[in-house]
């Protein structure tokens, strides 16, 4: 039996509670098209799902600074409008959060994405209620880490870190829970694999929403 004693679950957005697959790859090809860059296959694009987008720009295609700020703010002309409801929730994410709100668990989101738009995916999706906070990076914060999100949910709501635990399916959800000393579990149905989960240094491996439901239960 795996011993998991958290009250405090903070949860990433994309890849873990809803697949952002079409809205994000359309926003990023539309940003792209704008530099004149073309891309027909969009699963190519689904490495921007999770890493800042200035990242990502840098990363990918090689823009300094100034471009990938270019470049996000030309994603956010799709995306605010389209892209943003051009997504999906997971199936038996709704059931495991009425689980958990319906027993001794604070919940929260700390996402990469700018606030105001986790805000309006949680409420259109009817996911909102279940959350204690909804917390992200500022729309003119580009450069704020998960780490940083994730340090500013602790330090809001003055939790105990030892009973506070991070769930995502990016790299970047274990590095900035172990920058924040709490513990995390990483889900291999989201954008991430087992390799960058566990290299990353997870705490736990879900490899469905059961079986991730199955952990957080336990106490």
């Amino acid at each position: 039996m795996i011993n998991l004693d958290y009250i405090n679950i903070l949860f990433d957005l994309d890849g873990t509670l809803t697949d952002p697959k079409e809205g994000i790859t359309n926003s990023v090809a539309h940003a792209l098209e704008h530099f004149g860059i073309q891309v027909l296959d969009r699963d190519k694009l689904c490495r921007f799902i999770g890493p800042p987008l200035t990242d990502s720009f840098a990363e990918y295609y090689g823009f300094d600074a100034k471009k990938s700020l270019e470049a996000v703010r030309v994603y956010r002309e799709y995306f605010s409008v389209r892209g943003i409801f051009e997504n999906r929730i997971y199936d038996g994410v709704i059931t495991m959060l009425e689980k958990l709100s319906g027993m001794d668990r604070q919940l929260f989101i700390a996402t990469s994405k700018p606030e105001k738009f986790a805000v309006q995916i949680a409420k259109h999706f009817d996911f909102y209620r279940f959350f204690k906070a909804v917390r992200g990076i500022p729309l003119d914060g580009e450069g704020m880490t998960k780490g940083q999100v994730i340090a500013s949910v602790i330090k809001e709501f003055s939790l105990d870190r030892t009973r506070t635990v991070m769930v995502g399916d990016r790299s970047y959800d274990v590095t900035g829970a172990a920058e924040n000393g709490i513990d995390s579990i990483g889900v291999l149905y989201g954008y991430g694999g087992r390799d960058e989960l566990e290299g990353a240094g997870a705490g736990y491996i879900a490899d469905s929403i059961s079986q991730l439901t199955n952990y957080l239960e336990v106490k």
